[in-house]
């Protein structure tokens, strides 16, 4: 009996942790309310889970982490494997992180090409 309540408060222990961790991760509450534009050059494209990525240098301040949606949502915004390759220049509409030092934004809209990615349209503020 004590082998089972053992292992039954270890998974619930574990469970309340990833679901934290989940929480942490897909929340904006470490991105700024204002949106703000980076612009710059694709250095990489990362579509696995659990957000695709993108990272991107600009000329005033070197390399970005740009965070999309989830891999499903970034799909339904038209952004798939293929839509962009290092070397494109990209505008990036997003919340940057509240920590100045770290070069992180979370994108709610993505211009590749000419070719506009609405991945949170719901959070678009400008145009």
């Amino acid at each position: 009996m004590a082998r089972i309540l053992t292992t039954t408060c270890a998974a619930a222990l574990a469970g309340v942790l990833v679901a934290g961790t989940a929480f942490a991760h897909h929340g904006w509450s470490w991105a700024e309310e204002e949106q703000t534009e980076l612009t710059g050059i694709i250095r990489s494209v990362e579509i696995s889970p659990p957000h695709p990525r993108l990272e991107v240098e600009t000329a005033s301040d070197g390399l970005w982490r740009v965070e999309l949606g989830n891999p499903r949502q970034t799909a339904r915004s038209g952004f798939v494997e293929g839509s962009a390759k290092p070397g494109d220049e990209i505008v990036v509409l997003g919340n940057r992180s509240l920590d100045k030092n770290e070069k992180r934004m979370k994108a709610v809209r993505i211009t590749v090409a000419g070719k506009v990615f609405d991945i949170y349209p719901e959070r678009i503020r400008m145009n």
